[in-house]
């Protein structure tokens, strides 16, 4: 037998790492996972911190002034604590603005332009591990909690809302196939997913633009459509045979949402809607270049409800949109208290660079803003209180984010959320007296003992 063969083994570099700053709705957040999973297989490793990272990516928000203003103060930030900063997200259309407040930094790209930030991040932090480095396929990364993900089946809109720069920035919708979506979802749920979160930029509208191409799906065709997504997506199971929650976002109120609404009463979805109404003065609505049919939205909320009266109506409006009389503002209040809706976000109205209600005559001043949004929030807190009060002595299912330590008597709390709460944007279930063993992630039924105006406090029921 020969000598055996030595090769000349070296230690393989460090990989370099990215740090991450992602801004805006659950649809950037979505991208920024896209981004770093993207990343990862190409060799990089993840720094959660400023110090000890290669090169910082900052994805921005461009839809107002004042999420650009907040954009730029990351972008700022980054390059103070870092120095290696690249840009990407909605906010990179305006390239030159950023060079402009930033010219440090390495290079801007726009909203979901995932090749040109993975090139951009090769070109200025070449990736130092050979090609027989991680051959292995990593799982994709997650910014959100293991328990629950968001689901993006589709980008871009068809709408031209007057006081939106969604089409400029992110293009017109271009719908996902639905097989790959169920497959997303399904690897979701096997990985520990117990809350789905379904968002686009009109969920509604989903495989309009591919006009509802079928695909086959376990055995089956299935169409790339709300209704047809929302039923399978409500028949996926987990391992244990569980159902995840399923939440249903940027719901624009066509005919066919009507159809869902029988999936949450039979328990498939989520009882939960978010629909952007903006706002229910006729005119206004015309100005706005939005759908002018608040009264028979008030009807199938009622419809709604008498089928899946658990049903939880989110949405959110504009105050002072240019041309707001007082009028159209006591028109919405009065069709706030009758619509009785159960979660509502208010915005004031800001001008925003390219959209065309910029140009509408009839500016509402400042002054009257601020005091139409106190206004419109005092009204949509104490249904809120009522609402959320008459849920006391009620048991309801809670999917729980966080449990806390135990504090010096023993007692463990918790924070969760019931199915009216979507993450980050609603209320929350405060529990006290968990067991030690309760861990995130887990459903379990809570006996609700109190409630303020956006929030409930309850312990687990026996």
């Amino acid at each position: 037998m020969g000598a055996p063969i030595m090769s000349n083994i070296t230690s393989l570099p460090d990989a370099k790492r990215v740090g991450m700053v992602s801004l805006g709705c659950p649809k950037a957040l979505v991208d920024s996972e896209r981004i770093l999973t993207r990343l990862r297989a190409d060799g990089y490793a993840m720094s959660p911190d400023y110090d000890g990272a290669d090169v910082v990516l900052v994805n921005t928000c461009g839809f107002l002034d004042s999420a650009k203003e907040e954009s730029l103060a990351a972008i700022g930030e980054a390059i103070a604590e870092n120095g290696r900063v690249i840009v990407t997200g909605c906010m990179g259309d305006e390239a030159e603005a950023i060079r402009a407040a930033h010219p440090q930094v390495l290079a801007v790209t726009g909203a979901h332009q995932y090749e040109q930030v993975v090139e951009a991040v090769h070109t200025h932090a070449p990736p130092s591990q050979g090609p027989y480095v991680d051959l292995i396929p990593q799982p994709d990364i997650k910014l959100t909690p293991r328990h629950y993900s968001y689901l993006k089946i589709s980008e871009g809109c068809n709408h031209a809302c007057s006081f939106c720069i969604i089409p400029q920035l992110r293009g017109k919708l271009a719908s996902r196939r639905i097989d790959a979506v169920l497959r997303e979802a399904e690897k979701l749920i096997a990985a520990g997913t117990r809350e789905l979160l379904v968002i686009s930029q009109d969920t509604s509208a989903y495989g309009v633009d591919t006009r509802h191409e079928a695909k086959m799906w376990k055995g089956r065709e299935v169409r790339a459509h709300m209704t047809d997504l929302a039923r399978e997506l409500g028949q996926l199971r987990d391992d244990n045979g569980k159902a995840p929650w399923t939440r249903l976002h940027y719901v624009y109120p066509y005919p066919h949402v009507d159809k869902v609404i029988p999936l949450m009463a039979e328990g498939l979805l989520t009882p939960y809607l978010d629909i952007p109404f903006q706002h229910a003065a006729p005119s206004v609505l015309k100005s706005m270049r939005r759908p002018a049919n608040e009264a028979k939205v008030l009807a199938r909320l009622k419809s709604w409800r008498d089928i899946c009266p658990d049903i939880a109506i989110r949405s959110s409006f504009v105050v002072g949109f240019p041309g707001e009389s007082e009028d159209d503002f006591k028109y919405l209040i009065d069709w706030l208290e009758e619509a009785q809706l159960d979660r509502v976000g208010a915005f004031r109205f800001e001008p925003v660079e390219g959209a065309a209600a910029n140009d509408l005559p009839d500016p509402v001043p400042e002054a009257v803003k601020e005091e139409r949004y106190a206004r419109l929030m005092e009204v949509t807190e104490r249904i809120s209180a009522a609402k959320l009060a008459a849920k006391v002595g009620k048991t309801v299912p809670v999917i729980i984010d966080e449990v806390g330590e135990a504090d010096e008597d023993g007692d463990i709390g918790a924070t969760g959320r019931s199915q009216a709460d979507a993450p980050e944007i609603d209320g929350a279930v405060y529990l006290r007296n968990v067991p030690a063993t309760l861990q995130q992630g887990a459903i379990v039924e809570v006996e609700i003992e109190d409630a303020d105006a956006h929030d409930l406090f309850g312990v687990i029921a026996d």
